[in-house]
């Protein structure tokens, strides 16, 4: 969810907070982002083929399905984030996920972890693009929170404040209408460690 966001690197970041329109505040799990979170493995387990993580950060799981010899792209607008995964192994590019992104219509399983369906603060645009990244056999896998909202944030530590930006969270009762007008259906809502995803597979 940094990405993009902060001119540094993720490393040595300390304490970020996300802080909220209305003035609330609360703390970012970065380092879960860069060791690992309960329930990594169990996602990784469920991609198959070729996988794009979309917002992929520091690469921790793009690194993961690279070492159980699966072909994975992370891609973030992050410069550092992108450093950061190649230096632990992966293969990570600069991009944005509505720009220029190799293997268009041909990955098999397309990753939103951590929240990053809320990128761009529009989930419909952003499932539509996950859509036609996808193979027609292809699934999404997009994790899901408590509740369904767009609001604007910023992120902020003690040295630097980002801008404004939109972000969208989606619960699981919301996610059926999301995928459906972008021309994809729920076909499993599962939870791991706490965690909420859902499996979204092309329509036809």
């Amino acid at each position: 969810m940094i990405g993009g966001l902060y001119e540094g690197s993720l490393a040595g970041l300390g304490s970020v907070e996300i802080e909220h329109a209305d003035g609330r505040r609360e703390g970012l799990p970065v380092d879960q982002w860069c060791d690992g979170r309960p329930g990594d493995d169990a996602l990784v387990d469920r991609c198959a083929g070729p996988t794009l993580d979309v917002g992929s950060g520091p690469g921790r799981l793009t690194v993961a399905l690279a070492e159980r010899g699966l072909p994975a792209l992370g891609i973030d607008v992050t410069p550092y984030a992108v450093e950061m995964t190649r230096a632990a192994g992966g293969l990570a590019l600069l991009r944005d996920v509505f720009g220029h992104v190799p293997g268009a219509g041909r990955w098999e399983t397309v990753l939103l972890a951590d929240g990053n369906i809320g990128i761009g603060g529009d989930p419909a645009a952003l499932l539509r693009r996950v859509e036609a990244l996808l193979h027609r056999r292809g699934r999404a896998i997009a994790e899901l929170g408590a509740v369904t909202r767009t609001e604007w944030v910023r992120l902020r530590d003690e040295r630097q404040v980002s801008g404004w930006f939109r972000w969208s969270h989606v619960a699981r009762d919301a996610i059926g209408g999301y995928a459906e007008e972008a021309s994809l259906r729920v076909a499993e809502i599962w939870t791991e460690a706490g965690r909420c995803f859902a499996d979204l597979t092309p329509l036809g």
